[in-house]
């Protein structure tokens, strides 16, 4: 039976817990008219840890979609009018909310199908799959849940078998006290004659002997149920130690580095509904057995049996003492980096010496203000949050660098605090927890810089790290996965680097002329060669370069680039050699060289206009640019400018309004002249001599026209038109004086 057949059959609180996975994010309509499409799909199969999975993703995102966009145009009659709407909507808002995240869908889907099943097992009391739809990760899941189940199972063997104990103690008790009674009744037959003290002290001697015999054999057997119980305990323990270990260092560890890469603009790292369930159960489970072996150690208080019992529960109370602590301690976590308690910023130094439980005299690197806040409990979602909405940096107290290190390599971290108890005062905690690394910037000049520091850790720190530990160097894939997943983040574009663009990078990187991308595979780039030492003959870094590029194609070029308007990736040779097989006019965009976040217009014959920037698309956009030269005609390879650029032209200005015409800004290029003039001295000079000579001119200051990166300033012309004309008009003895012999 499919699933979501068995899953509208649950009642109360499951049935409950089944609504409330839908909402604006999964419309519980697209599960219902999409249930079987949606648990045929091979969702397991895409690995929510690997970015490369992200195409898969897309296509299921898009199959998605369009199913639903199918089942709403066989909607007919007057309801199927309404539904029809209704799905068409869905569509959308699908398309619009996982479009740039489609990994984020199959990991929504995910967990609505593995709580689906998991609530309709525990319905119908079943152990086994539903659906036939467990893979790698929901199998992951179910042996959680299994171990879930086994923990409630020891958990309630154990209430069970200490009810059993309590009940047997009492029962001991009340023998004893019997036994205490005969033997004040023994006592008192001394006052009695000796005739009536023979006549009932034998009576009272056999009673108390089988009483005593009773409370001898119950005593070793209440022992020994002390010992089952103890060892029992130790048996759940054991599990509760291992399945939280399970949640705390493997499930939560994985949130929290996918946490790390989505600041580098990785997939989001998803909610922790799933994990907040569990770690509920571990409280919920560890709870009852620290109440259960704390009944035990009362009943042992209530009546001292010798034996190792009380070392056992000793032993037993530091156990779960120390299970609930790293429960507590490990789960007070950031959900949204900054929510904190009290926040304090310090230094990487400060932050080790805080791992390590040293003594840190509540040092701080700094003041922040307005830095406590009163937590909020939630109802509906069982949280705890604390928000902070005027929060300040006010000091920072820099350490000294070492070596070659800046400012903006520094890293701190906030340290969030809390102080809460549980079981009425009984156990009292001190929680803390470390925000990701930080930068601290005082003026926008640094901000590439020190984003280039927390892009550098986030995609290459261990987890489990020394704070904050990152190695020096890295294989070039890995910094291609990780700049190639921040482009697409900042630019918001599914058209990421290709390998192409990649090679090119690679070569700008290592100064390397090597088309191969094998060449580079086994290539370490340094965190120096990264963003600490200038590119060759450049007075800025790799990362600078880049994130330049990253800058102008977010807030200018974004549209161009994802029709694939933009090369981009292209140097000027490149540039040259392509658009020298193709007609005058054809034209592309390439990034400049020489400047960061520039582009340039290179055109065949071949002319490069100094790059623009983002002062320059503040004032008129590439596209305007583009139609405003009418020398440029082909966008490389060969498709026609204004079908590539047209929809983006700022429309033409209206007609005047109150007698008043509106300015308009137009780039205009002085016409220039390309001239070649080949001279054939047939007549004069011998047959097999011919002398061609060949002026091209660029419209640029006669001694200097060239930039830094040798393309043409078109701002600065001088008219060559007149001296080339003037040199043809010479007669040509005057110009060749005399050569002719």
């Amino acid at each position: 039976m499919a699933v979501w057949i068995q899953a509208q059959q649950l009642q109360g609180d499951a049935l409950h817990q089944m609504q409330s996975l839908y909402g604006q994010h999964f419309p519980i309509e697209v599960r219902h008219y999409l249930s079987q499409w949606i648990e045929g799909q091979l969702w397991d199969a895409i690995d929510l840890e690997n970015p490369q999975e992200e195409f898969k993703a897309k296509r299921l995102l898009d199959s998605l979609i369009q199913e639903l966009q199918n089942k709403a145009e066989h909607q007919v009659g007057e309801d199927g009018f309404l539904l029809k709407i209704k799905l068409g909507h869905y569509a959308s808002q699908l398309k619009s909310t996982y479009d740039r995240c489609p990994l984020e869908l199959v990991r929504c889907i995910k967990h609505i199908l593995y709580t689906e099943q998991r609530l309709v097992r525990e319905a119908t009391n079943s152990s086994s799959p539903v659906g036939g739809m467990m893979d790698s990760m929901s199998q992951k899941y179910q042996q959680i849940n299994q171990a879930f189940e086994e923990l409630r199972l020891l958990t309630q063997d154990t209430e069970n078998d200490l009810r059993k104990l309590q009940h047997n103690q009492e029962y001991f008790i009340i023998q004893y006290q019997e036994s205490l009674r005969i033997q004040a009744q023994l006592t008192s037959l001394a006052t009695l004659p000796p005739a009536d003290r023979q006549l009932r002290e034998p009576a009272l001697l056999s009673k108390r002997a089988t009483v005593e015999t009773w409370l001898t054999r119950e005593a070793n057997t209440l022992q020994k149920y002390r010992l089952d119980l103890a060892e029992k305990h130790q048996k759940t323990l054991q599990l509760l130690r291992k399945q939280q270990t399970i949640i705390l260092d493997d499930e939560l560890i994985q949130w929290k580095r996918r946490q790390q890469l989505a600041g580098n603009g990785g997939p989001p790292e998803g909610g922790l509904d799933i994990l907040q369930s569990w770690c509920e159960k571990l409280a919920e489970t560890i709870w009852q057995n620290r109440q259960q072996i704390r009944r035990a150690e009362h009943l042992r208080q209530q009546l001292p049996i010798p034996g190792p019992i009380e070392e056992l529960l000793n032993e037993l109370n530091s156990t779960i003492t120390d299970i609930i602590s790293a429960l507590v301690t490990s789960t007070f976590i950031i959900e949204k980096q900054p929510p904190q308690v009290k926040a304090t910023i310090i230094s990487e130094q400060q932050a080790k010496a805080l791992l390590k439980n040293e003594n840190t005299r509540n040092d701080s690197s700094g003041e922040i203000l307005n830095n406590n806040c009163v937590m909020e409990y939630h109802q509906t979602t069982g949280t705890l949050s604390a928000h902070f909405r005027n929060m300040s940096l006010k000091r920072i107290k820099r350490s000294d660098r070492r070596g070659a290190e800046s400012v903006t390599e520094e890293k701190f971290t906030i340290l969030f605090e809390s102080q809460f108890s549980v079981g009425g005062n009984e156990l009292v905690f001190q929680v803390k927890t470390l925000s990701l690394p930080v930068v601290v910037i005082v003026h926008g000049s640094q901000d590439n810089n020190a984003t280039a520091t927390v892009l550098w850790d986030n995609a290459f720190a261990e987890p489990g790290r020394v704070p904050f530990l990152v190695p020096d160097k890295v294989l070039w894939p890995q910094l291609c996965d990780a700049i190639n997943m921040k482009y697409k983040a900042e630019v918001q574009s599914n058209r990421g680097l290709s390998a192409e663009n990649l090679v090119f990078l690679a070569q700008k990187a290592f100064s390397s002329s090597s088309n191969n991308p094998d060449d580079y595979r086994n290539m370490t780039m340094t965190w120096s060669q990264f963003n600490r030492e200038s590119l060759p003959g450049r007075n800025f870094t790799f990362w600078q370069w880049f994130d330049g590029v990253m800058e102008l194609t977010k807030k200018h070029l974004k549209p161009h680039w994802n029709d694939g308007a933009i090369l981009g990736f292209v140097n000027k040779q490149q540039a040259q050699d392509m658009l020298m097989s193709k007609p005058n006019g054809t034209f592309l965009l390439r990034f400049s060289d020489s400047e960061i976040g520039g582009i340039t217009i290179a055109w065949r014959m071949v002319w490069n206009l100094m790059p623009y920037t983002t002062k320059d698309f503040s004032i008129r956009s590439l596209a305007d640019r583009i139609s405003d030269l009418n020398h440029l005609l082909f966008l490389y390879p060969d498709r026609p400018k204004d079908e590539v650029f047209s929809k983006y032209y700022t429309p033409p200005l209206s007609k005047a309004v109150d007698g008043y015409v509106k300015p308009q800004i137009k780039q205009v290029v002085k016409e220039c002249l390309v001239a070649t003039a080949v001279f054939f001295f047939g007549d004069v000079l011998p047959a097999s001599l011919s002398v061609v000579w060949l002026h091209s001119v660029s419209c640029g200051r006669s001694d200097s026209m060239l930039d830094a990166d040798g393309d043409f300033d078109l701002d600065d012309t001088i008219d060559v038109a007149r001296h080339v004309e003037e040199l043809l008009r010479r007669p040509v003895e005057s110009q060749w004086g005399g050569q002719q012999s």
